[in-house]
């Protein structure tokens, strides 16, 4: 989006440098990294951030409202209810589209939020090698409000363990080495040395969590890191025998599963704000609308599953629990990046983590996504090149 540094990184670009960057990233740890990594990174210019930043403070300020839990009471199935929410949301994400704002500029449009953790510890290796590969100038950092790769570790450490033994926290996930995102399970035992836990290792003695170790030990769980989507659990075959989760254990969430659902598309009809699309309850619309305008969603679904881009009115008809579903407007995404080819459109995701003791959430990393196709995702950009997984720099 700045001219200056993207015309000087593609210049300068080869399929050498980028093969090598590759290596480097893939060496985090080898046959791991199963999502494509991008060419290239954003460069970011401050207005835009600013406009980011100042949407999150208004969703913001709607998730720390006093009436927030009871707004979002019906976001949580009952099935997989989990005892034991206190607190707030230790992680949350927004997605943002670079967007055209209609006037021969760029803004940014809300795509989706989670109260929910991401590639938190992959990316403090990845932004780093990153810049190094672009010979990123002083001026810019994938850090927000003075974070840097040390002290952003230390809030991991500090959110993640907390005042616990490292042994007894665990982060927790179904299949783990199967899982795309696994090599960020990696890059968080090399950064906090907890371990990574399928949930089918997972046993209850009563009210007490605990797995059997690599020494054969048993193992007490007093803290779980949770990388479980419950929606993606109920979607495997042969688990009845896991430990049912949704019951009451001695043991600390973070974040709470329960936070996936309260905040996420469930809580985008309740914002206002120039950068949120109106979004709305599909059993709540009062009149008609154009719906060619719209894209449908399920409000539980994984992995943007169900999403339907071109609705028409058949498409609504179908649907037998509206309330569970929303109209979102459609943003229109710039192709802004200049690509050797076709130029990309980019979504940039914003990490928020809020400590027990600050009254809101802080703006603190990024990841940044690129995209040739309908939508951001792997099955719409095969075979194409500077797309995927990448970070955005932004101007300081």
């Amino acid at each position: 989006m700045q001219k200056e540094l993207r015309d000087n990184f593609n210049k300068n670009f080869s399929q050498e440098k980028y093969t090598a960057y590759l290596a480097e990233v893939e060496a985090i740890q080898p046959g791991s990294l199963d999502f494509r990594n991008a060419e290239t990174p954003l460069f970011i210019p401050k207005d835009f951030t600013k406009k980011m930043l100042e949407a999150c403070e208004d969703i913001i300020d709607v998730i720390v409202a006093p009436n927030f839990t009871e707004l979002t009471e019906r976001s949580i199935p009952k099935d997989v209810r989990v005892n034991g929410e206190e607190g707030h949301a230790e992680m949350i994400v927004f997605d943002f589209g670079i967007c055209n704002d209609g006037k021969g500029g760029y803004e940014p449009q809300l795509i989706e939020m989670q109260g929910f953790p991401t590639l938190y510890a992959f990316q403090a290796f990845h932004s780093e090698l990153t810049a190094k590969y672009a010979n990123l100038p002083s001026t810019h950092s994938s850090y927000l409000n003075g974070y840097n790769k040390e002290s952003y570790i230390q809030l991991l450490k500090d959110i993640i363990i907390g005042n616990h033994i490292m042994d007894e926290v665990i982060l927790l996930e179904i299949f783990p080495e199967k899982q795309k995102t696994r090599i960020d399970f990696y890059a968080t035992k090399k950064i906090l040395g907890i371990e990574t836990v399928c949930i089918t290792e997972l046993k209850a003695d009563k009210k007490i969590l605990y797995y059997e170790n690599k020494n054969g030990e048993k193992q007490i769980v007093k803290r779980i890191y949770n990388r479980l989507i419950f929606d993606d659990l109920q979607q495997q075959g042969g688990l009845e025998a896991i430990v049912d989760l949704t019951k009451e254990y001695d043991v600390e969430w973070v974040p709470h599963p329960n936070w996936f659902y309260r905040i996420s598309k469930f809580t985008l009809p309740f914002i206002d704000n120039d950068y949120v699309p109106d979004t709305f309850f599909l059993n709540e619309i009062a009149q008609p609308v154009n719906l060619e305008e719209y894209v449908l969603k399920p409000l539980f679904s994984f992995a943007g599953m169900g999403v339907v881009i071109d609705v028409t009115q058949a498409d609504i008809e179908k649907i037998t629990d509206p309330e569970n579903w929303i109209l979102q407007r459609k943003v229109d995404y710039a192709a802004v990046i200049k690509t050797m080819d076709e130029p990309a459109k980019a979504e940039i995701r914003l990490f928020y983590f809020w400590k027990p003791e600050w009254k809101r959430p802080i703006a603190v990393h990024n990841l940044a996504r690129l995209s040739k196709g309908k939508m951001i995702g792997t099955r719409y950009n095969k075979d194409k090149t500077w797309v995927g997984g990448t970070i955005a720099f932004f101007e300081q």
